[in-house]
């Protein structure tokens, strides 16, 4: 978790949308905070802070926002990137997973030789809510034989108890609402 005056800081810059992308959502907007560049770099020195004791050799982005601390991460960690994509974006051989969104239904992909055995992965996202994206990332990250080590979120809402889908490993959210 992030100290009281970082998460003020990162707070200040997520700003909520109304109804987006459906109606009855509040989508959390991390736009703000990307275009500050000094606090991008803060919120990236607290994810890898988080996952340094955890040793990761790669770290996991799920598509498309978690590509955005990917980068960062994997620079400050001396880390392997493996994207976790959409359907039919990666042209390789794929492990492919289903999963249940508050909004609706999708599927990610891995190269079936993105990891091994020997591999230890951290997961990252900008966000967790109800663990549906997330727990299909972790059951990617096992199909191919590595060690999910850890996961990491910009944000947890808490409210839709999304921490409940991951298990057997430390999950850490920089900012918690609800």
């Amino acid at each position: 978790m992030a100290d009281a005056a970082l998460d003020a800081r990162l707070r200040a810059a997520i700003r909520d949308v109304p109804d987006f992308p459906k109606p009855g959502i509040v989508f959390k907007d991390i736009s703000p905070l990307l275009q500050d560049a000094a606090l991008l770099g803060e919120a990236l020195d607290a994810l890898a802070e988080a996952a340094r004791p955890l040793r990761p050799t790669h770290i996991a982005a799920i598509e498309s926002r978690g590509f955005l601390f990917a980068g960062g991460l994997c620079e400050r960690l001396n880390a392997g990137l493996i994207p976790l994509r959409k359907p039919g974006k990666l042209p390789w051989e794929t492990f492919e997973q289903s999963y249940a969104l508050e909004y609706g239904e999708d599927r990610l992909e891995v190269h079936a030789d993105a990891a091994g055995p020997a591999d230890r992965v951290f997961l990252i996202d900008d966000l967790l809510a109800t663990g549906g994206t997330a727990a299909a990332a972790v059951t990617l990250i096992r199909r191919t034989g590595a060690e999910l080590v850890g996961a990491g979120f910009l944000i947890e809402l808490a409210f839709l108890d999304g921490r409940e889908a991951l298990h057997g490993f430390p999950v850490e959210a920089l900012i918690h609402y609800g």
